[in-house]
């Protein structure tokens, strides 16, 4: 519950170290069951010496309301000494109090002995949810197994730096994010990306942190320190997202503090006002009804479900790969009415290969590419590594014996070398263009051009492929089901090239040859007319992705893309993207199904009680029966394992998601 402030972290502390009970995935301590079967078996007593000894049935029934009711009780307590006193808490103490005082002193002890019963069951599906987080911290393996100078020794994982040898063996966690360097196998990722399926790893491949090694034995190099690698990032991003509250989560909140003091004192008018101004009215009576208000207007359901609809909903999207840094931003998407996709590492696999070579007239292919590998060693663009690994299989080196020279990568353009008396290009054409170079008519394919020049020297060009992500137009048709008013392309690659791969993925809008700045000017543009989205992975993606109302980054992308990002997909799988959009809108209609029903049993038990129609017993039922139903319908967001809405089938069936 809520503004337990002084009480709560003692009783978390206490129920953790005590023996726990489980069943079907929920969790109970054993001593709150011992403790509701004394205060249950008291509270049966009290009926026993209810009519032959009033004092003994008093007392069963005082020993069963203290032992049900002392955290309400002690809750209560703190809340009013830090200046907090109107939750849920507080309602319960003066109703059973006032109960006790006009001699209802079964309902008293039975109120709190059914409240117990829905603290119990509350509190078990809550700790069903914290279960993901758990599994999630397991994700961190302690050591790392290090090659040194007397062989192979185990050291903390949180003390390894980049660049160390590690060994895994089958069935072991790979404890940081790293290369393949020796052997093949393998490896389970599911707790990563929610993939079920095997991914196959060799020497080259990148492995992640917290996947594990089914049957080969792995020797690999680190890339990252522990806090840098992918487990430790989702488990960061898991606790901020539990912090972040979304919009209906502040209202319950802020409902709750003026809410509660109003019931306060409108119960205070039904026990005072009716007996002095209505004739023959009984003042034991309306306090009656005013104690049963009390109850029946505790707003827990609401304080409750509403929270745990949103930490659940995460929990399961997590599990499917897609992290989201905050529940405000499940708002963010159901609202999403524009989506715009980067290309290259997006829709694309990012891996390039060089399709054709177009050298200029006196110009060998060798000369090229020793001018392009030497102009491009240094980056670390897909493009320039592949124009970098078609050179070396072809064994062209770069040159040799330049002198010191300056490495400068334009965003958005290509890459300038300059040493003392040269000037070496190698990007797109608003490069060479921009310093007057003479080039050939424009590309008409859709592969991406490098032109090469040197000394305003027009050396070639180079042609570079992409391969379209598997799943890409799937994702792009479910977002066009899911009601996206428009899909877009921003890219900074060629008109040509981005327009070819928006065919085939079946994007109609295409803003191709932009910079970093000009994707973050699109984008303004159509924030202006509503909610946008943004999805990319690469660092001149990071200003957009922050200046969207809403950034999705592919997880293998650059990390400023991830940091500046709202929501990572943890696979790079395009797929997840309209699946998050559908899982927060299921997570949406869940909370919007939660407010609708517990406001309107709240109006309808406040009336009966006002009215009369209402008993304790009645009052407490609803109270708490509502509540669990509530609770109960946010839980089913924790078992969303496969995508709310389903695309076409048979391009998502190697997804497992069929």
């Amino acid at each position: 519950m809520k503004n337990d402030v002084c009480c709560h972290n003692h009783e978390s502390e206490e129920n953790t170290r005590s023996a726990q009970l489980r069943f079907r995935g929920y969790t109970i301590p054993v001593r709150r069951i011992l403790v509701f079967a004394l205060a249950l078996a008291l509270w049966g007593a009290g009926f026993l010496f209810l009519k032959t000894a009033r004092v003994a049935a008093l007392l069963c029934y005082v020993g069963s309301w203290l032992l049900a009711g002392l955290p309400v009780l002690k809750k209560a307590f703190c809340n009013i000494r830090n200046g907090h006193p109107f939750d849920e808490n507080f309602l319960m103490s003066i109703a059973t109090i006032g109960a006790f005082c006009i001699g209802e002193w079964e309902e008293a002890a039975g109120v709190m002995l059914f409240y117990l019963v829905g603290e119990l069951i509350q509190d078990a599906a809550i700790d069903r949810s914290q279960d993901d987080i758990n599994a999630l911290l397991a994700l961190k393996p302690d050591t790392a197994r290090i090659k040194t100078a007397d062989g192979w020794e185990e050291y903390p994982a949180d003390t390894v730096e980049p660049g160390a040898t590690i060994l895994v063996r089958a069935g072991e966690r790979i404890p940081l994010d790293g290369t393949i360097i020796e052997g093949s196998g393998l490896v389970n990722e599911a707790m990563l990306s929610g993939e079920s399926k095997p991914v196959q790893v060799k020497a080259g491949t990148t492995v992640y942190s917290g996947s594990t090694s089914i049957n080969g034995v792995l020797i690999m190099t680190s890339t990252k320190k522990a806090d840098e690698s992918s487990a430790a990032r989702i488990i960061a991003l898991v606790k901020d997202a539990q912090e972040a509250k979304a919009r209906p989560e502040r209202f319950i909140t802020a409902f709750a503090r003026v809410y509660t003091p109003i019931v306060v004192a409108l119960t205070v008018l039904i026990a005072v006002v009716p007996p002095l101004l209505l004739p023959n009215a009984a003042l034991s009576d309306w306090v009656y009804r005013a104690l049963i208000l009390l109850v029946v207007s505790c707003p827990c359901a609401l304080v409750v479900s509403i929270p745990l609809a949103y930490f659940a909903g995460i929990g399961g999207l997590s599990r499917r790969g897609i992290m989201v840094k905050g529940a405000v931003h499940l708002d963010t998407l159901c609202k999403t009415r524009f989506l715009a996709f980067d290309k290259t590492g997006t829709l694309t696999e990012g891996q390039f290969s060089v399709t054709a070579v177009e050298p200029a007239p006196g110009i060998t292919v060798a000369e090229l590419f020793t001018l392009a590998r030497t102009i491009e060693q240094e980056s670390n663009h897909p493009v320039a590594r592949a124009v970098c690994a078609y050179a070396k299989e072809n064994g062209i080196a770069p040159y040799a014996g330049i002198g010191s020279f300056h490495f400068q990568e334009i965003a958005g353009q290509g890459v300038a070398v300059q040493d003392e008396k040269t000037l070496m290009l190698a990007g797109n054409r608003r490069l060479l263009e921009a310093r007057n170079i003479a080039l050939p008519e424009a590309e008409r394919a859709s592969e991406t051009v490098v032109y090469v020049a040197r000394d305003s020297v027009f050396y070639g060009r180079i042609l570079i492929g992409d391969r379209l992500k598997r799943g890409a137009a799937a994702a792009v048709r479910w977002l066009s089901q899911l009601g996206i008013a428009q899909t877009l392309m921003f890219t900074g690659d060629s008109a040509a090239s981005a327009e070819g791969i928006a065919t085939e993925v079946g994007i109609g809008t295409v803003k191709a040859g932009l910079l970093p700045a000009d994707k973050v000017t699109e984008i303004e543009k159509l924030t202006v007319r509503g909610t946008t989205v943004f999805v990319g992975d690469g660092i001149n993606d990071a200003p957009v992705l922050a200046r969207a109302d809403l950034g999705i980054a592919m997880g293998s992308g650059a990390a400023v893309a991830v940091e500046a990002a709202d929501v990572i997909i943890q696979t790079s799988d395009p797929c997840l993207v309209p699946e998050a959009i559908a899982g927060a809108k299921r997570i949406r209609r869940v909370v919007t199904v939660n407010v609708v029903c517990a406001l309107t049993a709240k109006l309808l038990c406040i009336t009966l009680a006002i009215a009369g129609y209402m008993n304790m017993w009645l009052a407490l039922v609803a109270d708490v029966g509502v509540m669990l139903l509530l609770v109960f319908n946010a839980s089913r967001l924790l078992s969303v394992r496969n995508p709310p809405v389903r695309p076409v089938q048979s391009e998502l069936s190697f997804r497992g998601l069929t």
